[in-house]
């Protein structure tokens, strides 16, 4: 897709190549059927007593609408990369691409079942006349209950490398732990969640210095909070060095803008973070132009107690028809255009 910038101030039009990569929490995209081997009874879809059908296939149909619309504005497009938490399989995925909205998109899936107890995955969506996957590996995570010392089954991270159109760039989709117990109890899983996703950027850049990562994911975590600024050491400026990270939502969370709220409190869970060579000032490759919450009016809570929060899904009373408690979040990149 093209789009055109104008420069300081002066008429000479630039073209640029514009990509969305997005992240978002599907908040409970389970299926009707019960798996013997997941807690999955005990998802919202399936404490229905009724409708479980027509519930599910408008639970699709609303997530599928919001993937729609996710970078619109600006690059005429769905998100050519899109990470997703919160769903049980695959097959959730495939009929989620399949929705009508998305269809023409033509996306491909990547996904591993993991080891969390609930059954809760991360995954890519990717449009294929934009991305190719070329390596895709998931990592899990090993971490202990303060109290019992027993395993806590958590959502592995998964990691892929491909190319965007002819530029290989690397995505890590996280969904760290919750805050289930308190948000101090429950810090050093996070922090152990962080520690591996620095490991693979670690990895990642021991290879290639110069390697384009992104990290996105419902961290459960602040941009402010250790996990992000001690382990990961993100920054809110560009100004990083040349394997720094840098994180454009910590600047959203200063000026008290989330992506998700509990009790009158906006959270900023939901973040995207690139590294240094995705912020050079040279436009002959993909550079981050911009990041977002997308957050329009129609994925928000209109009145009642809970009034300006990201309409959800489910609640005390069943379906909704709405969408998630998470509100997605975007990047863009833009690549000059070079013509003859």
């Amino acid at each position: 897709m093209l789009i055109l910038l104008f420069k300081n101030g002066y008429a000479q039009e630039k073209k640029f190549k514009i990509h969305t990569v997005a992240f978002y929490n599907l908040e409970n995209l389970f299926d009707t059927i019960n798996d013997p081997i997941k807690f999955d009874e005990y998802s919202p879809i399936m404490e229905l007593k009724t409708d479980k059908a027509v519930v599910y296939k408008q639970k699709i149909r609303n997530m599928a609408r919001v993937i729609s619309d996710i970078g619109v504005d600006v690059s005429k497009n769905a998100p050519s990369i899109i990470g997703v938490s919160e769903v049980e399989n695959k097959s959730v995925l495939e009929d989620l691409i399949n929705d009508p909205l998305l269809v023409d998109k033509d996306y491909g899936i990547v996904h591993y079942n993991s080891t969390d107890a609930r059954g809760i995955d991360v995954a890519l969506l990717y449009q294929k006349k934009a991305f190719t996957p070329l390596h895709t590996s998931t990592h899990e995570l090993k971490i202990y209950d303060a109290d019992t010392q027993k395993r806590v089954y958590t959502r592995e991270q998964l990691l892929v490398s491909g190319k965007l159109e002819d530029e290989t760039i690397h995505i890590i989709v996280n969904h760290w732990p919750s805050r289930r117990g308190g948000e101090a109890k429950s810090r050093p899983k996070r922090v152990a969640a962080a520690k591996l996703t620095k490991t693979l950027v670690d990895s990642l850049q021991a290879i290639n210095p110069y390697a384009k990562v992104f990290i996105m994911g419902d961290l459960n975590d602040n941009p402010n909070n250790a996990s992000v600024k001690d382990v990961l050491k993100a920054k809110r400026s560009k100004k990083v060095g040349l394997k720094g990270i840098y994180n454009p939502y910590e600047n959203f969370f200063k000026n008290g803008i989330g992506t998700t709220a509990y009790r009158d409190a906006w959270s900023l869970f939901d973040q995207i973070m690139v590294t240094k060579p995705l912020l050079e000032k040279n436009y002959s490759t993909f550079q981050f132009y911009k990041a977002g919450i997308y957050n329009k009016n129609y994925i928000i809570t209109k009145s009642g107690a809970y009034k300006g929060y990201p309409m959800r899904s489910f609640g005390y009373n069943g379906f909704t028809n709405g969408f998630s408690d998470h509100f997605p979040v975007y990047v863009y990149l833009i690549k000059a255009v070079i013509e003859d």
